[in-house]
């Protein structure tokens, strides 16, 4: 087959004298998997029409020319395949460069009364900044961070619009009574607009002074039973036909209750092995992973998923489909569902259980949570330990559920 695909390949793309397609079929062929490559590449699909493309010069390989392509997941997919195997040059981080493009296309389509313009700045100087400082934390996650962004642009947009349509004024003429009739004849996504009145508010030579939106609160902290997350540990274990990194991420989900967007960013070097046994580090101090899973985690360290195909060669510990890139939470989010798990309910229930077991600062150290965070769960749980009110002092006030 391998033979096969390499004639295929090569009678696609044309390498004739360009290197690059010589390495991307020598890479595409040694795939452990050459029958996902013949599924990727089968005639009719965009990928297929992609890669016939570079073989007829129609597609360079650059950022520049992708960028002039109709969006599309085949296209991206084949950007990071191409970037992963060196073929084409990274460009710093790819989600950034892809929320600029999303920021472009946005601001576009919005009327030129003002609107554009006031979003665009919105967009640029309250969230692409901020974005930007952080794109080099490895512990960041911004496809999270990135999805938050677009969501209070596109809610800014539409109160925009909505004043325009039901007053007929811009932004600088907003009031408190336009922000409180917004709110209550609306879905509960325009509260979403709370950051944006709050910057409008603090520009320069800005006619809106003292605006804001109520803050909902949760009116429930949603969780499990002690007895149901022992079940789905038992899940974890048990449910061999799920596949291994589903388990494995439900696992450190409910025993040290770290967070489905973090736990996709955690690489290789994350689990340590010595001879006293395994450790996974999801704070400052590596956590001891219980001798009875220990297995568990060999087998994901050993074959990841996705890593047979075009993502092979990535220190992601949950490899994602696309080359390169870690599993997205939602993805994560969506098969946990098999075995039973909702992850906030899960992740509230660990964290009252390791509250009531293990002091306060061990817990920030172990888990990576901040003393707020630690404090408030502790409270919940009703706690008796005196560290957690020496933490609750010295937290600063959180006004939603965590």
């Amino acid at each position: 087959m391998q033979c096969t695909l390499t004639d295929d390949l090569t009678a696609v793309l044309k390498p004739n004298e360009d290197l690059r397609l010589h390495r991307l079929i020598k890479l595409l062929t040694e795939t452990g998997r050459p029958e996902s490559i013949y599924t990727y590449m089968r005639p009719g699909t965009k990928a297929r029409q992609l890669l016939e493309m570079i073989g007829n010069r129609n597609l360079a390989l650059t950022h520049e020319a992708f960028d002039e392509l109709p969006t599309s997941t085949a296209a991206e997919h084949l950007r990071a395949l191409l970037i992963h195997h060196r073929t084409m040059p990274e460009r710093g981080n790819e989600n950034l460069a892809r929320f600029e493009q999303w920021i472009t296309a946005r601001v576009a389509s919005l009327p030129t009364d003002g609107t554009s313009h006031i979003v665009e700045l919105f967009a640029r100087w309250r969230h692409l900044k901020r974005i930007r400082d952080k794109a080099a934390d490895p512990e960041t996650n911004h496809s999270t961070a990135i999805s938050a962004a677009k969501q209070e642009i596109t809610e800014a947009g539409k109160l925009l619009l909505w004043l325009k349509e039901t007053h007929d004024i811009g932004a600088e003429k907003l009031q408190q009574k336009h922000i409180d009739d917004y709110l209550s004849s609306g879905p509960s996504t325009r509260k979403h607009i709370r950051n944006f009145v709050r910057w409008l508010n603090s520009q320069p030579n800005s006619r809106t002074h003292g605006l804001d939106t109520p803050f909902r609160k949760a009116q429930a902290n949603p969780m499990i039973t002690d007895m149901q997350r022992t079940e789905l540990v038992r899940n974890c274990l048990e449910h061999q036909q799920v596949a291994q990194s589903t388990r494995l991420a439900g696992l450190i989900l409910l025993l040290w209750a770290h967070p489905l967007n973090k736990i996709v960013l955690l690489r290789r070097e994350h689990l340590i092995t010595a001879p006293d046994g395994m450790r996974i580090k999801l704070g400052a101090t590596p956590a001891a992973v219980p001798t009875a899973l220990t297995e568990l985690f060999w087998q994901q360290l050993q074959n990841p998923e996705n890593s047979n195909t075009t993502n092979a060669g990535t220190d992601w510990l949950f490899p994602g489909t696309r080359a390169g890139q870690h599993l997205h939470p939602d993805t994560l989010a969506g098969r946990l569902k098999v075995l039973g798990i909702d992850p906030q309910r899960a992740r509230n229930a660990t964290l009252r259980s390791l509250t009531q077991e293990v002091d306060g600062r061990t817990l920030m150290d172990l888990l990576g949570y901040s003393p707020g965070i630690i404090a408030q769960h502790a409270s919940r749980a009703a706690a008796p330990m005196a560290d957690y009110i020496d933490l609750k002092r010295s937290a600063p006030q959180i006004a939603e559920n965590p």
